[in-house]
């Protein structure tokens, strides 16, 4: 039997990302890598760093150092580029769409699967992920989800188990252990998928998290068999 029924899906570090465009040709500058291959693992590096010092929402320093160090800035520049990505990774730098994870977004939906979103952010993230054909409330170029919930819209954050209530109450009916919650933060994700009874899910694409008590997948589309019912071979 297929372990879940329905999924919600965080935004930042599973739809999208901090525009590599923007931030490599930024980092360049202190001698930083400006490839976007860089720049993509350097924000999963970030996110570890980030879960590993338990840091909340607010607190991104250890996030921003972990990046600069993992797309090579020189140690005797890292302070100041880490302060100047501070500065720049606004919320609608968050626009980069991760194609594999669009695609495994649209299989889901196409499978029928209840696909809902859930994410951290500052009121912005519906359009961004309407303009960045991800996907949106009803018809458009992305996938059709039943709700995008903003934390900034709804007064309430992760990991506050509170914010995922709006989301619940388009998946009624479906048991909350039947539902995974994917994202790329243990602190936030992990903990408040947990903290409302949800089934956590980490996006892991580097294995920065090797031997953690919760179920890890390289690729968003490593889920879509486990909710559509699809053979995995």
């Amino acid at each position: 039997m297929k372990p879940f029924d329905a999924v919600l899906l965080d935004a930042g570090g599973v739809l999208v990302l901090p525009d590599p465009t923007v931030l490599g040709p930024l980092l360049a500058y202190y001698g930083g890598d400006p490839s976007t291959e860089r720049h993509v693992r350097a924000h999963y590096a970030g996110m570890a760093a980030k879960s590993a010092a338990g840091s909340g929402e607010a607190l991104w320093h250890e996030y921003d150092l972990a990046y600069v160090d993992a797309v090579g800035v020189p140690g005797d520049r890292r302070e100041v580029a880490a302060a100047v990505l501070g500065r720049t990774r606004s919320a609608h730098l968050w626009r980069w769409p991760i194609e594999a994870s669009v695609a495994a977004l649209r299989a889901l939906v196409e499978h029928d699967v209840p696909v809902g979103i859930v994410s951290n952010a500052s009121g912005q993230i519906e359009d961004v992920l309407r303009a960045s054909r991800v996907c949106q409330v009803g018809d458009g170029h992305g996938a059709c989800v039943r709700i995008v919930v903003d934390s900034h819209v709804v007064g309430v954050a992760k990991p506050d188990p509170r914010i995922f209530d709006p989301a619940l109450e388009r998946l009624a009916g479906i048991e909350r252990d039947r539902i995974a919650y994917v994202g790329d933060s243990v602190t936030m994700d992990v903990g408040g998928a947990r903290a409302a009874g949800l089934v956590p899910v980490l996006i892991d694409p580097y294995d920065d998290h090797e031997g953690a008590d919760f179920l890890r997948i390289r690729s968003l589309a490593e889920l879509v068999p486990m909710a559509a019912g699809e053979a995995s071979g």
